[in-house]
């Protein structure tokens, strides 16, 4: 196989609802979608779905454009390949930038099993023709309108919700909402917030007590002392996250004790080759893991949705229908969920087709590389 044309869209995509983390909050997302065509004529889509600012990682839309224009397309066009697991080889010298990685790597990935004819699910090594999925929920102006959000989510059929927290935003609410729904799978996300101060950690422990599914990422993404001392001190299981870029880092926090739980993220690991390699990692120390996401439009989500169905997957993901965060989606048909469960497509590569004619509409800029066949 061999890409001969590439291209690089920036859409952007309202939110049906206003999402706030412990860093900040957005009404809009900003993703780039790439577009790798072979010399056949078979394209296939990806999706860099990094934040717009460096608060989640150090990288931005702007950084990913520039990496994925200057160095990654130009690495991939005219080359050819047999298997997308060779596609990472071609940028191997360059350091980082996972987000943007990542979206080629889809985009390759997608290509590959769309010329082979085959789901991209079972080309990763899927085994379940559906998934059970969950949602992330942001901190919200008071109690109350958290309360009315996890119902409404409840109501559609979700097992499991994710609080996001903060220093100041933790016990209360997780508290509230443990009491309105005492069955619910519950659990909770800092996205790094804390600090080791006796009154932050005293904050983290004191969540113990509300029978969360896990406490993902407490500390500072670098911190592994620190979540590993807390997770000696709770019976909760710590997740990681933002700590896990690469299998070195898992390898690091299992000696370090400083997890039982992996959320393992696409766009954070650079792409579904490595995604992979981390859920069978994980699965060789017993770690359950489960697939988290950045609000993916519908070519990310359903990457997402394809590597979910993987065995070691075994808790809710983050791989909830498109019309959660977005009131029209970028591929039809969207992706839906029944009774909080997605079904795993088994069309040929994603299995929903990118519409093209909507994408040109919101797309802020675009950049073309090689030759259209």
């Amino acid at each position: 196989m061999r890409v001969t044309h590439a291209s690089l869209h920036l859409v952007r995509l309202p939110l049906v609802h206003r999402f706030r983390t412990s860093s900040h909050a957005k009404d809009h997302l900003d993703h780039i979608l790439v577009r790798l065509t072979d010399e056949s004529g078979t394209a296939g889509w990806g999706e860099i779905a990094s934040p717009t600012d460096p608060f989640y990682s150090p990288e931005t839309v702007d950084t990913c454009w520039l990496v994925a224009e200057r160095y990654l397309l130009p690495s991939l066009l005219g080359v050819r390949w047999d298997d997308p697991a060779e596609v990472a080889g071609l940028w191997a010298k360059v350091r980082g930038h996972q987000f943007a990685k990542a979206g080629v790597d889809i985009a390759a990935w997608t290509l590959w099993s769309l010329s082979g004819g085959v789901s991209l699910a079972t080309a990763l090594g899927g085994v379940r023709s559906s998934v059970v999925a969950g949602v992330s929920l942001g901190i919200e102006p008071t109690v109350d309108d958290l309360l009315a959000e996890v119902a409404k989510h409840v109501d559609a059929g979700y097992p499991r919700v994710k609080l996001k927290i903060a220093p100041g935003w933790d016990v209360e609410p997780v508290r509230a909402v443990r009491a309105a729904f005492p069955q619910l799978m519950l659990h909770v996300d800092a996205n790094g917030a804390y600090g080791e101060s006796e009154d932050e950690v005293a904050a983290l422990r004191a969540l113990d007590e509300h029978g969360l599914t896990m406490i993902e990422q407490p500390f500072a993404p670098r911190n592994l002392l620190a979540h590993a001392a807390l997770q000696r001190d709770v019976e909760t299981p710590v997740c990681l996250d933002e700590s896990i870029d690469t299998l070195d880092d898992l390898r690091t926090a299992v000696v370090l004790g400083a997890l039982k739980v992996l959320n393992i993220k696409v766009s954070r690991m650079g792409g579904l080759g490595p995604a992979v390699a981390a859920h069978d990692l994980a699965a060789e120390h017993d770690i359950p893991v489960w697939c988290g996401g950045m609000h993916e439009f519908g070519v990310g989500r359903a990457a997402n949705v394809a590597l979910s169905s993987l065995p070691g997957f075994t808790l809710p993901s983050d791989v909830s229908a498109s019309d959660k965060y977005y009131e029209r989606d970028v591929v039809t048909p969207p992706i839906s969920a029944s009774g909080g469960v997605v079904e795993v497509s088994t069309g040929p590569g994603l299995g929903h087709t990118v519409d093209e004619e909507f994408v040109a509409s919101v797309t802020v800029r675009s950049s073309t590389l090689g030759e259209e066949p």
